[in-house]
């Protein structure tokens, strides 16, 4: 399988199937609405938590999957800040993760997490995607930027 199919099926199960799956779980098997609470909290974890959290391992493990095939770098030099930047994803995936347990993370990881997403998809705007897995990149960042944005709003504000 491709490279690039590989990383669209990871990005659909951890920033929409997953998410989605475990929302209608507690909806329909547990009787709880759907509201924005539940919605932060599955996406969050989900698309913030898992899918960071992979990434960085990924990133660590290796780096050169994001430097060639996201970034279009060759310079085994970039390697060592993939690697920096795997750290990052790692812990901020490991909180995502352990905001299930906690719905005070989850706003806080939701904020930090969507403004990651955000800049990362702005700088992909500003960047122009030349590749599928950077179209991928793109879309997934800005769809969940737009997904926190809207939890905060509706969970903080009102």
């Amino acid at each position: 399988m491709k490279k690039s199919s590989l990383y669209l099926i990871n990005v659909l199960v951890t920033m929409l199937i997953m998410p989605v799956a475990s929302i209608a779980t507690v909806v329909l098997l547990i009787g709880k609405p759907l509201h924005w609470p539940l919605i932060g909290k599955w996406f969050v974890f989900w698309a913030i938590g898992i899918r960071l959290f992979i990434a960085g391992l990924r990133q660590i493990i290796k780096p050169a999957f994001t430097a060639q095939e996201i970034f279009h770098i060759t310079n085994e030099d970039s390697l060592v800040v993939v690697k920096e930047l795997g750290f990052s994803n790692l812990c901020m995936g490991l909180a995502g993760i352990l905001s299930v347990a906690n719905p005070y993370w989850t706003q806080i990881i939701a904020v930090c997490g969507g403004l990651y997403f955000g800049l990362a998809g702005m700088q992909h705007i500003i960047k122009k995607p030349v590749s599928t897995n950077e179209t991928i990149a793109l879309v997934s960042d800005l769809f969940i930027f737009l997904l926190m944005v809207a939890y905060v709003a509706f969970t903080w504000l009102g």
